[in-house]
């Protein structure tokens, strides 16, 4: 019995275990299908967004100058996917809020579109001047909560929940997108992504509009510029091709003048003291142009145009010549109203006015009048080249035989200046006569100096380094030697000498030519300790004398040198080669000249190659007076 019951018992429990099994797979399958469809819902939610965002990228493609089909575009597309009721486009230029796009607008919320546009200014209690002012996005899942926002404004709509996404270029807002819902519920996080893909094309498709029009008015601004350049080359062209004949000239500007600034006709009057005569005229109505004629030279009406230029030496403006007190002759007999009149200057004084006139109201823009007035120069040029031909024709012998004198007298100076120092050379210019070249005897300073070791050096250097070496030498003495008026006798290599008081004559040569010294030891002090830091054992020393020596030019045909010759130059040689680094050694005759002016040492006697006795010598230490 007990085994029986047992047996009846197992297939409940597997029946009981099956039906679980059942249950559970229904389950699982339910729940597939579940994410499925949530799958599926989100895969199509994405694909719209795709399709819409790829729309509005083709609506920007083909709107480069247009951005009101992309904001049209924007807000039917983020209203039908944000589930929103209507959507809105506001612009916004840092003063003025105004609508740009809308969609779904019923007559509840014209309400909204209506205060907007009277409040043109963004403001917390609307969602897009939020958004603006706070250069974020705004989410209100239900206004009626948010004590800033209108909630009359929101009842009045029909709406409750808004979401606000700031337009940004270059962190500063531009606008806002915003979307609004009928019910109370959050916007959500994929949603709040779109709006914000959204506001980011449509500052793409503002930039986009800006570029086009900044590179069309670029282009314009080019053109015109170019159509101006061109009208002036003409006219300039006309005035070299036509020397002495001023009517073609002033009909070329009057013409272009007329054409390039959209008037109608222009005169180009001449004065005379307070009268004027019209001198060319362009496109000018057949009654004024009778009348022009007729009229000839004439003092202008009180208040006209040329009066008031007249009186003010200053560009005249009429907006309206017909709506003026007392209407000209122009807009009687020609139908002028706007006009402007140029004055033409021949440095103070009024020689005439270029007036240019237009048969309807728009005034001529700041370019234009630029133009004109461009135009009134090239006359006055005109005039002026006029007045001058007859003048040259007068003065043409002598300003032939002028200019051969200057030539030939350049070509004099350039031979001059190439064999020559630059003192000797301005002086025989200035003076017209070469009797300093002659030979004469004159007492000077002479100063002589060179560099320690650099024999040495140039044996064992590269070329190179010897070249560099030297152009810095010769580039420190050099500016010194000009800046006290020396006359460089000669350089060779390392070895230069400079003569004091001839050619140009100085009050005391000896103080000049051991200030000099100093100066130049002090810069050469500078080079050789630079110098040393290369490795190169190099030092400068300088003598110094003075006495008589016989001064002129020396060479051959191409080739001259100026030359001091006697036993002084060969004294300052001398003493330079006995210098030690850093030593300036001058003879008695110079101490004598300098004494109290200058610290010297006792350097003793020396022996000197073709000096018959010994000479004592002393080295300049400092200067120790304002003489110096």
């Amino acid at each position: 019995m007990g085994r029986r019951r047992k047996h009846v018992g197992k297939p409940n429990q597997r029946r009981r275990t099956a039906r679980l099994k059942r249950r559970k797979a229904a389950a699982g399958i339910a729940d597939l299908r579940g994410q499925l469809e949530r799958c599926t819902r989100e895969l199509d939610d994405s694909l719209q967004q795709q399709v819409a965002t790829s729309e509005v990228l083709r609506v920007i493609r083909q709107s480069p100058a247009d951005a009101q089909p992309v904001f049209d575009a924007i807000v039917q597309s983020a209203s039908r996917l944000c589930g929103a009721i209507f959507g809105v486009v506001y612009l916004y230029d840092g003063a003025r809020l105004q609508i740009a796009a809308t969609n779904n607008f019923t007559a509840a919320a014209s309400i909204h579109l209506n205060e907007m546009q009277q409040l043109k200014r963004p403001a917390r209690s609307h969602l897009g001047g939020r958004a603006i002012l706070d250069c974020k996005i705004v989410h209100i899942p239900d206004v009626l909560e948010d004590p800033e926002y209108s909630h009359e404004l929101a009842l009045a709509g029909g709406w409750r929940a808004v979401l606000a996404v700031p337009l940004l270029r270059e962190g500063t807002p531009i606008g806002a997108l915003t979307a609004a819902k009928a019910e109370a519920t959050p916007f959500s996080d994929r949603q709040i992504q779109l709006l914000k893909t959204f506001a980011d094309q449509a500052v793409i498709a503002i930039e986009n509009v800006r570029l086009f029009e900044a590179e069309q008015q670029r282009t314009r601004d080019l053109s015109e510029a170019l159509e101006q350049q061109t009208a002036t080359a003409d006219v300039l062209k006309i005035i070299s091709s036509s020397p002495g004949e001023l009517k073609p000239v002033f009909e070329s500007m009057l013409a272009n003048a007329v054409r390039i600034c959209e008037a109608n006709f222009g005169v180009l009057f001449r004065s005379q003291g307070n009268e004027f005569y019209p001198a060319a005229w362009a496109g000018v109505p057949r009654e004024y142009e009778e009348f022009l004629r007729r009229r000839g030279q004439f003092h202008p009406t009180d208040g006209a145009p040329l009066d008031r230029l007249l009186k003010t030496k200053r560009l005249v403006f009429t907006v309206d010549e017909m709506a003026e007190r007392h209407p000209g002759p122009a807009a009687e007999f020609g139908g002028a109203r706007s006009l402007i009149a140029v004055p033409m200057f021949k440095d103070d004084d009024l020689v005439g006015a270029i007036v240019i006139y237009r048969q309807e109201v728009r005034p001529f823009t700041e370019r234009q009048v630029a133009l004109v007035s461009n135009f009134a120069s090239q006359a006055v040029i005109a005039i002026e080249n006029t007045r001058l031909l007859n003048d040259l024709n007068k003065l043409n012998q002598q300003l032939e035989q002028r200019v051969a004198d200057q030539v030939s007298e350049i070509d004099r100076m350039g031979r001059l200046r190439r064999f020559l120092p630059p003192q000797v050379a301005d002086l025989i210019v200035a003076s017209g006569t070469e009797k300093q070249l002659e030979s004469h005897r004159q007492e000077i300073t002479a100063l002589f100096c060179d560099l320690r070791g650099f024999t040495g050096f140039s044996e064992s250097s590269d070329p190179e380094d010897v070249m560099a070496l030297l152009r810095e030498y010769h580039a420190a003495i050099g500016g010194i030697i000009n800046s006290y008026g020396g006359t460089l006798e000669r350089y060779a290599g390392d070895g230069v000498m400079v003569v004091f008081n001839d050619p140009i004559p100085i009050d005391n040569p000896a103080i000049q030519a051991v200030r000099m010294a100093i100066d130049m030891r002090a810069a050469i002090g500078e080079l050789t300790e630079k110098w040393r830091k290369l490795g190169h054992d190099i030092g400068f020393g300088i003598g110094i004398a003075h006495g008589f020596a016989t001064l002129g030019t020396i060479g051959f045909e191409g080739r001259f040198d100026y030359a001091a010759i006697g036993t002084v130059s060969n004294v300052a040689s001398r003493l330079c080669d006995e210098a030690k680094p850093g030593q300036i050694l001058i003879s008695p005759r110079v101490l004598m000249a300098v004494e109290g002016a200058i610290s010297v040492e006792p350097v003793g006697e020396f022996k000197l190659k073709g000096i018959s006795r010994p000479l004592a010598t002393y080295n300049v230490l400092s200067a120790i007076s304002a003489k110096i």
